[in-house]
């Protein structure tokens, strides 16, 4: 019989907050302590946060044909640490003004893949490195139509070069097995959909 799961504690004090770079990205150092699991509070920590706008990244589905569209882009984390710091990935955009997860999803979707996306569905919500970085991930599945999506797109003002694939479900699946897709919203979108597929077909088609 598994261990019943009981609340954590909750009790944090910010001793103080220190930013330490501010450009695209911003880097904070955070002086706290917080209690511990088995009472009282701990030693003052100093961590070092990475604060990021939060993510939404997308996986355009054609339930009729079965098949994703995926985009390919270079990634500068990437390099020297990859056969190729051109990625597969999901259409994403980062939420940089007052708009909501899903009006990003479907501006992103048009900016990097010329996609009119239709219903969304929400996938989860995630944290991709929470011991050093604040970023949380909104990530959709998107209805779309396949027929004519390719080519390259993205923004020039933004350095964006990207090129639009479109694959059987089971091709993607296969490059997630293979390690040919190697990013965490990619790898968790399609897992996601091979286990909902049914019923995502017996409400889309």
């Amino acid at each position: 019989m598994s261990e019943t799961f009981k609340p954590g504690p909750n009790a944090v004090e910010i001793v103080q907050r220190e930013n330490c770079f501010r450009g695209f990205y911003r880097l904070d150092r955070v002086h706290l302590r917080h209690e511990l699991f088995g009472g009282g509070m701990s030693r003052q920590i100093d961590r070092e946060l990475f604060v990021r706008h939060d993510a939404v990244c997308v996986l355009p589905y054609d339930p009729q044909h079965d098949c994703v569209v995926l985009i390919e882009q270079f990634r500068v984390g990437a390099l020297g640490k990859a056969t190729s710091p051109w990625l597969l990935e999901l259409v994403a955009g980062l939420i940089d003004t007052d708009e909501q997860p899903e009006e990003v999803a479907h501006r992103e979707a048009q900016e990097e893949a010329g996609l009119q996306l239709g219903a969304l569905w929400p996938i989860t919500q995630y944290f991709p490195s929470p011991g050093g970085s604040d970023e949380l991930v909104h990530l959709f599945l998107a209805r779309c139509d396949s027929a004519g999506a390719g080519g390259v797109h993205g923004l020039a003002e933004e350095g964006e070069d990207i090129r639009v694939h479109v694959w059987p479900l089971e091709d993607a699946l296969q490059a997630v097995r293979d390690g040919r897709i190697n990013n965490a919203a990619s790898i968790i979108a399609l897992q996601w959909l091979a286990l909902n597929r049914a019923e995502v077909r017996g409400l889309w088609v």
